[in-house]
């Protein structure tokens, strides 16, 4: 059965809307060079007002939040949205708001925000291409969209298996997209790609299974799976006796025209 917008959406609130709390205590999530990275590429625009497009559990927004003059962290889930807002008065980050929505649909008005960016988000989104094409209206002329992401390694054999085991530990899933598929749907946006920096992250098996709460068949199966897949695979992945493994990561700076 063919899956609606409405449907997805909900089963990406029912996956995410209980593990919030574990979103915002991941080491994963809450550190890495991309964080600073960002954090860095934001520093010049002290003035920006800044949506954080599926904020999650709000680490790129507390990142951004400490450079620029307001960030709007922006989510599906109203579970993470109410950790974010926590999060915040917490770490004394006055300028966040939050605000809930899909990507596909944002409530912004055009051309009134300066930077969107997005982390480890964009593989659950419906359909990237209409996000993308909403980012692009948002953004004021030579507006910044800065996008993090884990991306396939595009080969059919090796995308296989990242899509696979992807789906198995979150069904809410919908796709780890090519670099190259990242550049031809900016570009279809109206976006302009500048620049693209890649790097890996390591995936311990077992908090990233707990993170989700994977079902224990569901983990089994992903265990199975990696025993018999192909030494290509195995390299690439770099995958270990106890299943943790590797994957692609990607940052995508583009420019509104």
């Amino acid at each position: 059965m063919k899956m609606t917008k409405n449907t997805h959406s909900q089963a990406v609130d029912k996956q995410f809307g209980s593990q919030a709390q574990n979103y915002l205590t991941s080491a994963v999530h809450a550190q890495g060079a991309d964080l600073q990275r960002l954090a860095v590429l934001l520093t010049p625009y002290p003035d920006a007002q800044v949506i954080d497009l599926g904020c999650g559990a709000g680490h790129a927004s507390f990142a951004a939040a400490r450079v620029v003059k307001s960030v709007i962290a922006y989510d599906l889930s109203a579970q993470m949205l109410d950790v974010v807002a926590h999060a915040a008065k917490e770490k004394q980050l006055e300028n966040i708001t939050v605000r809930q929505g899909v990507a596909e649909s944002l409530p912004f008005v055009s051309a009134s925000a300066d930077i969107i960016i997005s982390r480890y988000s964009a593989h659950h989104w419906h359909d990237v291409g209409q996000a993308l094409r909403e980012v692009a209206r948002v953004l004021k002329p030579g507006g910044k969209f800065i996008m993090m992401d884990v991306v396939s390694p595009g080969h059919p054999l090796l995308d296989i298996y990242l899509q696979t085991v992807e789906v198995l530990r979150d069904t809410s899933h919908v796709r780890n997209y090519s670099p190259g598929e990242w550049l031809e749907m900016a570009s279809g946006a109206g976006l302009i790609a500048g620049e693209v920096t890649t790097d890996r992250l390591p995936l311990e098996f077992t908090s990233w299974i707990a993170r989700m709460r994977t079902p224990e068949h569901f983990a089994l199966a992903i265990r199975e799976l990696q025993k018999v897949m192909s030494d290509e695979v195995v390299r690439h992945f770099e995958i270990q006796p106890d299943g943790t493994f590797t994957s692609d990561i990607m940052m995508l700076v583009a420019t509104k025209g």
